[in-house]
C-alpha cells in the first residue's frame, strides 16, 4: 500500500521533535478515508509506514485531545465529531469557495451539467464542492473532500499544467514509479492536456466510461483550484469540447473578477 509520510512533494516541517510528532500525528489523521472509517493500529501502521509502537502512542494522544474515537470491542479508531468542526470552518472561511459555489450551481442548472471546485493535496484532487445536475432529482451535492486520481482527471492534469515545475517534477515522478507499464501511454496523455491548457485554457479527459470533463486552473491569491465541468453523454470529447468550453472558461473568469472585487473592498 502506498504510503505518504515520505512523498517527495510533501511540505517537510522542521526536524524537532515536536514537529516530527505532529507530522505523525497528521499522517495518521490523513489514513482514514471513505470505507475506510474503522482502523486498528496495524493497518495505521501499514498505511503511514510508522512502526506500530509510534502509532500505538499516537492514537492515545489523538483520542486525549479528541480527534479520535476508540472502540475497545472492535479493536480500532475511527475520526472524531472535531474533525468535521474543522472542516466546516475551512469551508466557512474560504471566500472562494463562498463566492465560486452559487455561480457553479447557476451554470448547472441552465446547461444541465455537473460543476465542481477542487484544490491539490499531494497526489489527489479534493472537491470542495461539486454540484450535480440531474434531470430526475434536480440538484445532487456531491459530499466536499471526496478525492480523484489526479494524474487521471482533468482536474488533476489543469493542475499540473499549472503547478511549479520542482512540483510537477516530484507528482510526474510519483506517477511513473506508481503506474509501471502504464506509465507510457499515461504520460503522453498528461502532456497533451498540460499542453492544451497552455494553449486553450483547459484541458478534457473522460477517466470513466461515457463521462466527459474540462477543467481548468483557477489561480487566486490564496491557492491553486481546479474548475471543471462533466457531463454523462454518448457524445464525442470534441462535440463536449466545443459545447461546454466556453461556459467553462466564462466562469473562472466570473470567479476571479468577483474574488478580486471581493479582495479589494
Amino acid at each position: 500500500m502506498t504510503t505518504h509520510s515520505t512523498s517527495p512533494f510533501a511540505d517537510k516541517p522542521g526536524n524537532s521533535p515536536a514537529n516530527r510528532s505532529l507530522e505523525r500525528g497528521i499522517e495518521i489523521l490523513r489514513a482514514f478515508r471513505p470505507g475506510s472509517d474503522l482502523l486498528g493500529n496495524g493497518e495505521l501502521a501499514e498505511r503511514t509506514g510508522l512502526s506500530r509502537a509510534t502509532v500505538s502512542r499516537l492514537t492515545q494522544t489523538l483520542v486525549g485531545v479528541g480527534m479520535l474515537q476508540q472502540e475497545p470491542s472492535r479493536k480500532g479508531y475511527r475520526l472524531a465529531p472535531a474533525v468535521l468542526s474543522l472542516a466546516h470552518a475551512m469551508r466557512s472561511a474560504s471566500s472562494v469557495l463562498q463566492i465560486a459555489a452559487p455561480l457553479m450551481r447557476a451554470l448547472a442548472e441552465s446547461k444541465r451539467i455537473n460543476v465542481g471546485l477542487a484544490a491539490p493535496d499531494r497526489d489527489e484532487m479534493v472537491y470542495l464542492e461539486s454540484i450535480r445536475y440531474s434531470r430526475r432529482v434536480a440538484f445532487r451535492n456531491v459530499v466536499s473532500g471526496q478525492r480523484v486520481p489526479m494524474e487521471l482527471t482533468s482536474l488533476g492534469r489543469a493542475y499540473l499544467a499549472a503547478a511549479t515545475e520542482p512540483r510537477r517534477r516530484a507528482l510526474l515522478a510519483l506517477f511513473k514509479k506508481r503506474r509501471g507499464p502504464q506509465w507510457p501511454a499515461l504520460s503522453r496523455e498528461i502532456d497533451g492536456a498540460m499542453a492544451m491548457v497552455n494553449d486553450r485554457g483547459f484541458c478534457a479527459a473522460s477517466w470513466q466510461p461515457e463521462v466527459v470533463a474540462l477543467a481548468a486552473p483557477l489561480q487566486a491569491a490564496d491557492a491553486m483550484y481546479s474548475l471543471n465541468v462533466s457531463v454523462s453523454s454518448g457524445e464525442t470529447m470534441a462535440e463536449v469540447i466545443d459545447a461546454l468550453s466556453e461556459p467553462l472558461l466564462a466562469l473562472r473568469q466570473e470567479i476571479l473578477v468577483a474574488v478580486a472585487l471581493h479582495d479589494d473592498a
